[in-house]
Order: structure tokens, then sequence, then C-alpha cells
């Protein structure tokens, strides 16, 4: 039964975040401010002093410590949120391996920002992107009315499968970007997301548990596949989640990838975040000339939905791969690697390209999507390319 008409406030990303947060009313929320995921906990800690939620708000030195208390904290059963960006994710490198590893459903928002150096406080991906393999669930949105919803939805989803789930987006653009946001009602929220039944609970002393004990070659192997399971278990739980959402909600939020003018294409464009809609109103007026080009807007990365590309990208001649950060392979970003690795088991496969763009807040005009789409275009019909090609850059 869908719920009754959203409620629309006009807020930026990072209000709608700390806004989905507040209805969440999560137990623990450890912060250090970061530029420009800053607002979230900001605002955040005005709601709990303003006594509009009962989280214990913990900040704290830095974020490496921030992670260190949402770890204990959601060992002990807490439902735990956070946020940071850029140089802050890079710091709690190595607390965000403990806490997958460990299985423990924190929600972190990420307002993805270039790493240093040089310093640059503007938008690309190399900050998720250098996380990506740390066991988190991670999930990337294309404008600040989805950020609102995603967060909601993570929550269910990381306590479903007992692993950490970050959900990103574009550093200022969407951040700080402000846009109609179409909210749900407090108590329906919090009839959606349920309360948390702890995978275990390091306080539960008729059960007591070791965390974090020394784990060698004779079982860690073990444990890190088991891990796995949990990666694997989160392909059935995240459709399954945003379905139950869409339906309760009247939305139509994808969850692993949303395909756009896409019946009739002869090649298309891999997009994420928010250049995805400049190349939505890019493709709409190349459709207006005849061309049959058509969008894949990746939400979902880890787990990676290597099946359903294989399946919406056979029959096309081509692909251009777009990646707002570079993976110093030589071969382009670390997007056009995994999407060619999940192509390759394929007798047929489109010709691919990868589009390095964005770097440091670099703008994305709609000058630049025409010229993505006309390179793979060109691609499509037999022209040689590099593997990929750097788009905006000053010559």
């Amino acid at each position: 039964m869908k719920t009754k008409a959203f409620i629309k406030h006009a807020l930026t990303g990072n209000e709608a975040a700390a806004y989905a947060m507040k209805q969440i009313n999560p137990d623990v929320v450890a912060a250090y401010p970061i530029t420009p995921a800053t607002e979230i906990v900001q605002i955040f800690s005005k709601y709990v002093s303003n006594g509009e939620v009962t989280t214990e708000f913990v900040p704290v030195e830095s974020e490496h410590s921030a992670m260190s208390v949402c770890v204990g904290a959601s060992a002990s059963g807490a439902r735990v949120m956070t946020a940071t960006a850029s140089q802050g994710l890079a710091l709690m490198h190595e607390i965000l391996y403990i806490a997958a590893s460990l299985r423990l459903p924190i929600v972190m928002v990420v307002g993805n920002r270039a790493l240093s150096g040089p310093i640059n406080i503007h938008c690309d991906h190399s900050d998720a992107m250098g996380s990506r393999d740390s066991g988190w669930i991670q999930m990337f949105c294309e404008n600040a009315n989805e950020v609102y919803h995603t967060v909601i939805m993570a929550v269910k989803i990381a306590e479903k499968v007992n692993l950490p789930c970050m959900v990103g987006m574009d550093g200022f653009i969407i951040t700080h970007g402000m846009e109609v946001i179409e909210t749900i009602d407090d108590e329906e929220v919090k009839r959606f997301i349920s309360k948390r039944t702890p995978l275990y609970s390091v306080l539960d002393i008729e059960k007591p548990i070791t965390i974090g004990p020394l784990d060698l070659f004779d079982w860690y192997f073990e444990h890190k596949r088991s891990q796995l399971e949990g990666m694997l278990q989160a392909k059935k739980v995240i459709p399954e989640v945003v379905e139950e959402y869409n339906q309760r909600f009247g939305t139509n939020f994808p969850a692993f990838l949303e395909t756009y003018r896409m019946d009739d294409a002869e090649f298309a464009i891999i997009s994420m975040s928010s250049a995805a809609g400049t190349m939505k109103e890019a493709i709409d007026i190349k459709r207006e000339e005849g061309l049959k080009v058509g969008l894949l807007r990746i939400k979902t990365t880890r787990p990676f939905p290597y099946e359903i590309l294989r399946e919406k990208t056979k029959g096309l001649k081509a692909i251009g791969i777009m990646d707002r950060a570079e993976s110093w392979s030589t071969m382009g970003g670390p997007l056009s690697i995994e999407v060619k690795s999940a192509l390759y088991p394929l007798d047929k496969r489109p010709f691919a390209i990868d589009f390095v763009f964005g770097l440091g807040g670099r703008e994305f005009p709609i000058e630049d999507a025409f010229k993505i789409i006309d390179i793979t275009r060109k691609l499509s019909e037999g022209e040689e390319f590099p593997e990929f090609v750097h788009i905006g850059l000053k010559e």
C-alpha cells in the first residue's frame, strides 16, 4: 500500500542526508567535519541539541576515530551512522576493513571529493574508488532527492546482510546544490526500517564473544570467504529492499542499474552520479537528431552488477564508459576496467572506450557529453580510438 503524498522541501544534498538521518534516529552518530560533507553532521548535531532525535552524538578528533567509535557502537548492537569525504575516508581506511570484516551494518554518507595531492576540495570519485575493495556496499546517487531515499534504504539493506554501506553523492554538485526533495512522513520511515536485530552484541553476557582477535593462516582465509557470503546475499537483498520501497512509497529508484532510452539503442553510455543527469539531456538532444543512443546509469558498484550489465549490453555495437577517477593502471579509470572485465566472457561484446572526465571538480558541460556520444558513435561504426580518452582536459 502506497504512503500518503510526499512532503516537498527545498534542500541541498547535505540537508537531505541529514534530514533522512533525523527520521532514522540512529542510536549513535560519530563525526569529524570535512568539506564538502561537514554540513551533514553539523545539521544533525542541531537535531540532537534541539531534542528532535535521541541519538548519542560523539564528536571526535579525527575520521579514524569516528569510524572506530562506529565500530564499537555497532558491535554493541546500536544502529550507527556517520558521514565523511575524501581525505577523511582515506584516514578511515584501516577501520573500513575492520567494520566490514566484523559484519557491522554502519551506514555512511560520503560527499565524493578528490584526494590530495595537490589539495583539492571538489568532486571526483577517487575517494570511494580507493575504498571499493574494503568490503562495504557502495551506492552512488544522481541527485539530492535520490540521496534522501537511498540513505533510508541503505539502513535496511545493511542490517539485512550485516555489511556496512556507503551512500555517495558528488561533492558540491549535489552536496551543496539545492533542489526539491520529496520526503516521507517520519512514522512511515520508522515503519519501513523497523528496529535493528543485531547479528551479535559484545554486551550480551549470556553469549560472550571475542571481537577482532589475531587470525593467522589457520582460519583467515575461511573468514574472508565467509565475509563474501554477505556480499553475495546483498545481490538478492538490495533489489528486494528497493522494490519494497518503490511499491510502498510509489517511487521508481533503481537497485543496481538504471536504463534510459535503451529500447532500440545501437550504442550506449555508461555513467554514474550527477553526470548521468547531464548525459540524459545530451541523449535527448541526440535522439532528436536520429542517433540511437542510450544510457546505463550504474547505481551500485559493490556488489558489482556484472550479470545485469551483460544482459543490458547485448546487441550494442559500442559502449562509452565514464570515469570520474583514475586507476593508474594506464588502461583508464576503475569503472571501465570493471565493466570491461564483466563483459569479457561474452562471445559477442560491444567495442568499449573509457572517458576520464571531471577530475578535481572540472565542470562537465553538455558539450563534453556530446563529444562522448560522438566518439562512441564513431567507435560503433568501426573507427579506431585509444583505450581511454580524457574529456575536458586543457590541452
